[in-house]
C-alpha cells in the first residue's frame, strides 16, 4: 500500500469509528459460537445481499454504501475491550478458545463482489455477494445491511427529488436537525449529495465529504432586531474604491424609491426586519441571501430586501437572492420574481430580475410536483424532514441470505413466494435493447456462459412458469466486480462526485416510463432457463411432502 493509500485508509477509519464488529445483532455472535462448536470453522459460504421491493412506490433503486462496506472490511477486528465485553456478556459456558478465535479474526479470506456504487438496481438482484469462511461471512451480515439499507434508501429518495425538480433547479439538503441522530444526519447529507442534491447545510458533512455547504439565516436573526437603532455598525467599504458607505442611509433611501415602484408603503414594512437585513448584508456583502417571510413577504420582506440589495449595489456588491420559508410558495415565488423584474426595469439593472429564489418549508416530492403544475418561479429548494427521514418509506428492507455452503446450493422456502431465495453462486447481467435503454436484468448460474450481443437469450420469471421471453441484446453489461479479496481493496472507491455522476448516467439508461412518479412501468428481472430449472428442482428437493387424511 502506498503512503497516500495509507493516509486515505487512516482517514477513512477515523471517519467511520462507530462502524465496528460489535455494531451487530447478538445472534450473529451466538450463531458464530454455535458454528464454531459444531466444527464449521472451515466451511465456506456464499451470501447474497439484496432487497425484494423498490421503495417509494417506484420501480428503481440507487445502490449506495459500498465505500463504507469496504472500510468496514478493512478495519474488521475485535479489540481487547470487545473481547472483554463479550466474555462478560455471553453465557458462562462459552469456551475461552472461542474468544481467542474471535480475537484473531479478520476479513483476509473474504471475497466481496458488488455492483458499482451509484448504479440503478432492482429487486432480487444481489447488490453484494460475500464469499468466504462461514463464521466470518455470517458476522458481517448486520453491519453490511445497516451500511447499505439507509444509504441506498437515501440516495434513491434524493434521486427522485432530483427528477421531479428538473436539471435546472438547485436542491439543498437542510435536514440535520430533523435527522435520526448525528450519524443519521451525516449519512443523509452524504447520500443526498450522491443522489443528486447540490449542497448541504451540514457543516461537518461538508468537511468530511467535501460537499458544498449552503445556508442563509434563521427567523431568530430577524426577530432579534426591533428598530433601526439596533444597527450598531452602518459602514461598509465600497468593493472597488474601498471608500466607506453608510448602508443604513442608502437602504432607507432605496426603501422609499422601491415602495413607489411596487406600490407598498414604507410604513407597512418592519423596521426591525430592515435593521436585521442591513446588519446581515454588512457581515456578508458578497453573499447576501435573505430570509423574507418573518413578518409578511409581500408587505415587508420583499420591500426591505430590495432596499438593502440596491444599497449593496451602490457599494459595488450584488445580492444573491431570498429564501421563503412559509406561505403559498407558488404564489409568493411568482410575486417575488415579478417584483425583481419591476425593479430591474425601473432602475435599469438587468441582473436584478435573475436574483435567486430559494423555497423551504416541509417540502416533499408531491409538493414539488404541485409547484411545477402551478408555474412556480423557484430556483432552489431547501429540503429537510421528508428527505432525510425518508418519511414516505423509512426502510428499504435489504436482506442477507445464505445461497451456498461448501459448493452446495441452499434455498430458503416460504409460503410467501416473494420470500423464496434464488440459490447458488450467480452472476448478473444487464441486457440493453436496440434503443440503447436497459431492457432486463438477468441472473444466471456462475457456471453458465455469459450472454452475448446479438445472440438470443431466453429470460424467465423466477417463479411464474408462463412468463418468459427471448431477448436479443444490443449490449450486455456484467454487473459484478470484485472489490475486496485477499485482505485488501481491489478497486479503490470512487470520489463522491464521480459516484454522483454515476447515479445520473445510470438513470439515463432507463426508459422514462420506468422512472415516472405516477404508475411507473415495472422493470423486468429474470433468470436464465438453466437457473429457473435449478431453482425449481431444488425447491422440490427441499419442500416437505404433505399428507392428507
Amino acid at each position: 500500500m502506498s503512503s497516500d493509500d495509507l493516509i486515505c485508509s487512516k482517514k477513512m477509519a477515523r471517519q467511520n469509528g462507530i462502524v465496528q464488529p460489535l455494531l451487530t445483532d447478538l445472534y450473529q455472535i451466538t450463531m458464530a459460537y454455535a458454528y464454531w462448536k459444531s466444527g464449521k470453522v472451515n466451511d465456506v459460504a456464499v451470501f447474497d445481499l439484496f432487497f425484494r421491493t423498490n421503495p417509494f412506490q417506484g420501480e428503481f433503486t440507487i445502490f449506495a454504501g459500498l465505500e463504507e462496506c469496504l472500510k468496514f472490511l478493512e478495519n474488521f477486528h475485535y479489540s481487547d475491550s470487545d473481547i472483554e465485553y463479550l466474555t462478560q456478556t455471553l453465557p458462562d459456558n462459552i469456551e475461552p478458545e472461542f474468544f481467542a478465535y474471535l480475537k484473531d479474526l479478520t476479513c483476509k479470506d473474504i471475497k466481496l463482489s458488488a455492483i458499482e456504487e451509484g448504479s440503478v438496481v432492482f429487486p432480487r438482484v444481489p447488490l453484494l455477494r460475500v464469499e468466504g469462511p462461514l463464521i466470518t461471512a455470517q458476522l458481517l451480515e448486520t453491519t453490511l445491511l445497516t451500511l447499505v439499507n439507509f444509504a441506498s434508501l437515501m440516495a434513491t429518495n434524493a434521486a427522485r427529488y432530483r427528477m421531479v425538480a428538473g436539471k435546472h433547479v438547485s436542491l439543498l439538503e437542510f435536514g440535520l436537525r430533523r435527522a435520526q441522530g448525528p450519524d443519521g444526519g451525516l449519512s443523509a447529507s452524504k447520500y443526498a449529495y450522491i443522489g443528486g442534491f447540490d449542497g448541504t447545510s451540514n457543516v461537518l458533512a461538508g468537511k468530511m465529504f467535501n460537499i458544498p455547504v449552503k445556508g442563509t439565516h434563521a427567523h431568530s436573526f430577524v426577530t432579534s432586531f426591533s428598530t433601526l437603532d439596533d444597527v450598531s455598525s452602518v459602514a461598509l467599504k465600497h468593493a472597488q474604491t474601498q471608500e466607506p458607505c453608510n448602508l443604513l442611509e442608502l437602504a432607507s433611501e432605496w426603501r422609499k424609491k422601491v415602495s413607489s415602484v411596487i406600490d407598498i408603503s414604507p410604513e407597512e414594512a418592519s423596521d426591525g426586519e430592515l435593521a436585521a437585513l442591513i446588519s446581515y448584508a454588512i457581515a456578508f456583502p458578497s453573499g447576501f441571501m435573505a430570509l423574507v417571510d418573518t413578518y409578511d413577504v409581500k408587505r415587508s420582506g420583499l420591500l426591505n430586501f430590495c432596499a438593502v440589495a440596491l444599497a449593496l449595489n451602490d457599494c459595488g456588491y450584488r445580492a444573491l437572492g431570498i429564501r421563503i420559508d412559509s406561505g403559498d410558495l407558488a404564489y409568493l415565488s411568482v410575486l417575488a420574481r415579478a417584483t425583481f423584474e419591476q425593479i430591474a426595469d425601473a432602475f435599469e439593472l438587468p441582473w436584478f430580475c435573475k436574483l435567486t429564489i430559494v423555497a423551504s418549508n416541509d417540502i416533499n416530492e408531491e409538493t414539488i410536483l404541485s409547484l411545477n403544475e402551478q408555474g412556480h418561479k423557484i430556483d432552489s429548494f431547501g429540503i429537510g424532514t421528508h428527505l432525510v427521514t425518508c418519511q414516505r418509506q423509512p426502510a428499504l428492507g435489504c436482506v442477507y441470505k445464505l445461497v451456498e455452503i461448501n459448493s452446495q446450493p441452499r434455498i430458503k422456502l416460504s409460503q410467501d413466494v416473494g420470500k423464496v431465495t434464488i440459490p447458488g453462486h450467480k452472476e448478473a447481467y444487464r441486457l440493453f435493447g436496440a434503443d440503447g435503454h436497459a431492457l432486463i436484468d438477468l441472473l444466471q448460474r456462475s457456471s453458465e456462459p455469459a450472454p452475448e450481443v446479438g445472440q438470443k437469450v431466453l429470460c424467465r420469471h423466477p417463479f411464474q412458469e408462463s412468463k418468459r421471453a427471448y431477448v436479443i441484446p444490443s449490449k450486455v453489461e456484467h454487473l459484478y466486480k470484485v472489490y475486496w479479496q485477499d485482505g485488501r481493496v481491489c478497486i479503490k472507491p470512487k470520489p463522491l462526485l464521480e459516484v454522483r455522476e454515476r447515479v445520473q448516467s445510470s438513470l439515463r439508461t432507463l426508459r422514462q416510463d420506468i422512472k415516472r412518479s405516477l404508475n411507473p412501468t415495472p422493470y423486468k428481472v429474470a433468470v436464465s432457463d438453466d437457473l429457473y430449472n435449478f431453482i425449481h428442482d431444488l425447491w422440490l428437493q427441499n419442500a416437505p411432502i404433505g399428507e392428507l387424511s
